[in-house]
């Protein structure tokens, strides 16, 4: 017997920024209609971001899905529905040792530091606060890093001049044995994530809980901290101002994510892939 619904079958990603939104933060119609047409298919459709789960809610609330979404890049996955987690993962507590000890070594550059249930910034706050002011986010401010309650750190953002950053990246990177994984996320900012966690394994989690296969799964996605994502499913597309790395790797590469990135990738989906 023919499936009615093929699309219940396939879970499909997206980042935000870049990719389900335009470049000035919008979303494109044509996206919205495209989700709200795979959902009718009895599609799985969800958001994978480094935001946390009040930032990503902005933008969960103007689709029509219940899917639990991957917040905090990869450390956590949220149920808009219930409010609550899913799943979370934190850096243990050697890792944070090994963060904070690093962060003194740099006192002029900020780090937000992503818990289960706060958003703290440490240091002058200088760069931080752009970050929270435009989501408006809930948050708390410490001068030093070490007053931070040392549990569920989802992630950590280090960021500040460009110059500092660039240095801090590669005296972070280079201690053995760190208990920490890194992804570059601007020349100002680079993330920290709890070891082995990323967009990719946290998709690929919540398709074991929807019990999506993994030959059914699916993601779009736009820049470098996204790249893990699109090598974990078996079907990926980056936009198409992406950078030629991430062109490289993806299955498709669709228009750009001004001109609904999103429905160019449910439409190849559709056409061509599901069955």
């Amino acid at each position: 017997m023919t499936d009615n619904k093929p699309c219940s079958k396939w879970l499909v990603a997206s980042d935000i920024d870049g990719t389900l939104n335009n470049k000035k933060r919008k979303l494109p119609e044509r996206n919205l209609k495209a989700i709200g047409e795979f959902v009718e298919k009895g599609g799985h459709f969800t958001l994978a971001s480094s935001r946390n789960p009040q930032s990503m809610w902005r933008h969960y609330r103007n689709l029509p899905i219940k899917t639990p979404g991957i917040v905090t890049n990869g450390a956590g996955i949220y149920d808009f529905e219930k409010r609550e987690y899913v799943d979370f993962t934190s850096i243990g507590t050697n890792g944070i040792n090994q963060i904070c000890y690093l962060k003194r070594k740099f006192p002029t550059l900020d780090a937000m530091v992503v818990t289960k249930d706060m958003l703290y910034i440490s240091g002058l706050g200088l760069w931080s606060y752009l970050y929270v002011f435009i989501d408006r986010l809930t948050h708390k401010h410490v001068i030093n890093i070490n007053h931070i309650p040392k549990e569920n750190w989802g992630k950590v953002i280090v960021n500040g001049p460009w110059w500092r950053v660039k240095k801090a990246k590669r005296v972070f990177a280079s201690i053995p044995d760190r208990d920490f994984d890194m992804v570059d996320t601007s020349f100002v900012s680079f993330e920290i994530l709890p070891k082995g966690v990323n967009k990719g394994s946290s998709v690929l989690k919540l398709a074991e809980i929807l019990g999506v296969e993994k030959e059914n799964t699916a993601a779009i996605g736009d820049y470098y901290n996204d790249k893990k994502m699109l090598m974990a499913v078996e079907v990926s597309a980056c936009c198409g101002q992406a950078p030629k790395p991430m062109k490289a790797i993806a299955d498709y590469v669709t228009c750009h994510c001004n001109e609904g990135a999103v429905a160019d990738f449910l439409e190849y989906l559709e056409n061509n892939i599901i069955k």
